[in-house]
């Protein structure tokens, strides 16, 4: 019989979090509405997503089951690949760590730097049927979708990539200008996307700087999504806003993305953090701080 008590990691790529559990040795599956009450920032130990690190069926290194904090299941989650690439790469002592998603096969790679990990998220899909999108467009670089009044719309024509999971991204002249807790929630859900979509606000302001603001289909606001981050580049460069390399820079932080001209992949470099290690009681969900992170560490570090 499973143990109710089980260990596990709270991680953060530039402030998007996670509950990550290792549940290769000893299976782990919670419904919907568990996740959510531990994802509840008030209630429970609060994440943007939960993170179930498994056997691979594919014989990759792990397979990452990704929920978001209301219980749904998504499919990708650059952040999240970034954190359990590094985890990986640290219990085997290899420089690259090939991890399964249910949006394929990604490789995470060392950068010299521990906390900092490289991730290919593959090739971006560009199609209307590969968003998905309800009906069809030639030209994906701006679709016929607004908000607000027919003739003085609070935003139109995004252009939308999928890059494991949908996104809808609306260029602006400032990123804050806009209400997108208000307005996100009714885009994610519009008709367009039957998958529902990861709405962006995006300002390009120099050719390889790019400031962003998520909505994050199933998690809400979030400090930083990755791959948000993979589709305004992609979106930027298709459309000559920016070059194949930039910087994105989220409320949590920059992520460095580049798009490769050879083979079409996009590599997504950026930080990581250990927050703590913990132990919860899954019949009841209490829950305690068990272990340090590597803010704690560096603590320790400095004052010795």
């Amino acid at each position: 019989m499973a143990s109710a008590r089980r260990p596990f990691l709270k991680m953060n790529g530039l402030g998007n979090d996670f509950v990550v559990w290792d549940a290769r040795a000893e299976a782990l599956s919670l419904s919907p509405e568990t996740i959510a009450a531990l994802g509840n920032r008030s209630t429970g130990i609060g994440f943007d997503q939960m993170i179930t690190v498994e056997c691979s069926p594919a014989g990759a290194d792990a397979f990452m089951r990704i929920h978001n904090c209301d219980g749904s299941q998504v499919s990708a989650c650059g952040n999240a690949t970034r954190c359990v690439g590094r985890l990986l790469m640290e219990e085997s002592g290899r420089p690259d760590a090939n991890i399964e998603t249910r949006a394929g096969l990604l490789v995470a790679r060392a950068t010299g730097d521990p906390r900092v990990v490289t991730v290919d998220m593959g090739v971006p899909r560009l199609r209307w049927d590969e968003i998905p999108l309800a009906e069809e467009f030639a030209d994906t670089r701006a679709i016929e979708l607004q908000i607000g009044p027919i003739d003085a719309p609070i935003l139109h024509t995004p252009a939308v990539v999928n890059m494991g999971n949908p996104h809808a991204i609306f260029w602006v002249g400032d990123v804050e200008a806009y209400d997108l807790g208000r307005i996100g929630p009714l885009l994610e859900r519009h008709p367009i996307f039957p998958e529902g979509a990861n709405i962006s606000l995006a300002h390009v302001f120099a050719p390889d700087q790019i400031r962003v603001k998520v909505w994050e289909r199933g998690a809400g606001l979030t400090r930083a999504c990755g791959t948000a981050a993979c589709a305004v580049a992609v979106a930027a460069a298709r459309d000559g806003r920016a070059g194949r390399r930039s910087t994105v820079h989220l409320p949590g932080g920059p992520l460095t993305i580049e798009w490769r001209e050879g083979d079409g992949h996009v590599l997504m470099t950026g930080a990581t953090e250990v927050e703590f290690e913990g132990e919860i009681d899954l019949d009841t969900l209490a829950w305690e701080r068990t272990g340090p992170g590597d803010a704690d560490a560096a603590a320790a570090e400095a004052a010795s």
